[in-house]
């Protein structure tokens, strides 16, 4: 059955065939229920016009909500002890990562999220990703017309801008719908999504994830806790790393070119009154924008961040649980595979933003980590996290056994001098 767009549905089956035997419904048939089912969706349309002409900025987010909690549906939830499941395997989960990083626990509030919770609490960073990639998108080809062009289009551009916004909100709902239904925790596309100090896992989806493993479901809950917690360690006491990788997607964002001798291609596309066409059209790839040099390398930096905060993360949790899961390994083994190849939040993700989000060196940064941890001590691992500069390059990836015995013959501690610099600095 196919779907309408912007939140449009089909009329149910099940009325039709109430309308069409009369008899097993007990009733008659009601000859204005087509006009009602008609008005009903011409009300859903005035309403999202009203949305597009109030909305500001170039993502229509109340409209992207919208979809997204309509395309969940009504979901069953989770059991009432779920919540304390919860809790409990991120205090279990805190108590075994105690010994095994300097880092102490970064959340101060554990939740148990259901899907629309994970959209309701997410969208406000998804707000960050997203305008910097729709504002380039929409205004690149804008910017490039000539004044006189301009301003003979004012009031059509005003108009095309509001249904952009309304296209790009009706992306964004798909993508959050699927994501919602798929990750299992605030951090689990490796980016900080959720409120700052909150570990949040959704027992729904865990319970999903599970299915297919062949381990207990505690245990499965115990290890996702882990790394979830393990996530928030880094996200609350590296001060720096969250703006980093929100700022990398930005700048991502700010290097989008388009090319606009596509113009002409793309007006005989779409028709301004038709939100449909829009979305046609800045779907069918003549907006695609082009790969610059500058978000390649910003790409790159993002990857190698994204490796070194899940190859930290996989070791941490390995050293925390190894030895009290029995199935530790293979969820570990899973999880990487999943990470590295790109799951279907990556590859949301990537449809949604540009870019594809998934550390493809995970391997080669949990290698590093782990040769760092056996030769110099968590303490030594651990401190690299002071500051951007001390950590890890992607030329050090290749070579981990140089940057170790760099780190075990350098003349000066490196966190030391650091720590000094900053304190001369404020």
């Amino acid at each position: 059955m196919n779907e309408f767009k912007f939140g449009f549905s089909l009329p149910d089956p099940d009325d039709r065939d109430k309308n069409e035997n009369p008899d097993q419904a007990g009733q008659q048939p009601n000859p204005f229920d087509a006009f009602g089912q008609l008005g009903q969706m011409l009300s859903q349309l005035g309403q999202m016009m009203s949305q597009a002409s109030t909305s500001s900025g170039p993502v229509n987010y109340d409209l992207a909500k919208q979809i997204a909690v309509q395309k969940l549906g009504a979901r069953p939830g989770f059991a009432a002890d779920s919540g304390k499941a919860v809790t409990d395997a991120v205090h279990l989960a805190e108590m075994w990562l105690d010994p095994v990083t300097t880092l102490p626990a970064g959340a101060a509030t554990t939740r148990a999220w259901t899907a629309r919770d994970w959209v309701d609490a997410t969208l406000p960073t998804w707000r960050r990703l997203c305008d910097p990639v729709a504002q380039r998108m929409s205004g690149a080809w804008v910017e490039a017309l000539p004044a006189e062009a301009k301003q003979q289009a004012g009031p059509l551009l005003a108009m095309v801008g509001q249904m952009g916004g309304m296209a790009f909100g009706s992306q964004l709902g798909q993508a959050l719908a699927q994501l919602a239904a798929e990750v299992q925790t605030s951090s689990d596309i490796g980016l900080p999504l959720g409120p700052e100090g909150t570990a949040a896992l959704l027992p729904e989806n865990i319970e999903a994830f599970t299915k297919g493993l062949e381990r207990p479901s505690s245990e499965v809950m115990v290890f996702l806790a882990a790394r979830e917690a393990a996530h928030q360690r880094l996200f609350a006491h590296v001060p720096w790393l969250r703006q980093r990788m929100l700022a990398s997607v930005e700048e991502f964002a700010g290097g989008i070119k388009v090319d606009t001798s596509a113009l002409e291609q793309l007006a005989g596309q779409f028709d301004p009154m038709n939100p449909e066409s829009i979305e046609r059209a800045m779907q069918s790839g003549v907006l695609e924008p082009q790969t610059t040099p500058e978000q390649k390398a910003a790409l790159a930096r993002l990857e190698t961040l994204l490796a070194l905060v899940e190859g930290w993360v996989d070791v941490v949790v390995g050293d925390a649980v190894g030895d009290r899961l029995p199935g530790a390994d293979a969820l570990r083994e899973t999880l990487r595979r999943r990470r590295a190849s790109g799951g279907p939040a990556e590859q949301t993700f990537a449809t949604l933003v540009g870019l594809e989000l998934r550390p493809r060196r995970l391997r080669a940064a949990a290698a590093l980590w782990r040769l760092v941890t056996d030769q110099h001590g968590m303490e030594v691992r651990d401190g690299l996290w002071a500051h951007p500069d001390l950590l890890p390059t992607a030329d050090d990836l290749d070579d981990p056994m140089e940057f170790a015995d760099r780190l075990g013959h350098a003349d000066v501690d490196p966190i030391a001098e650091l720590r000094k610099t900053e304190g001369t600095e404020e």
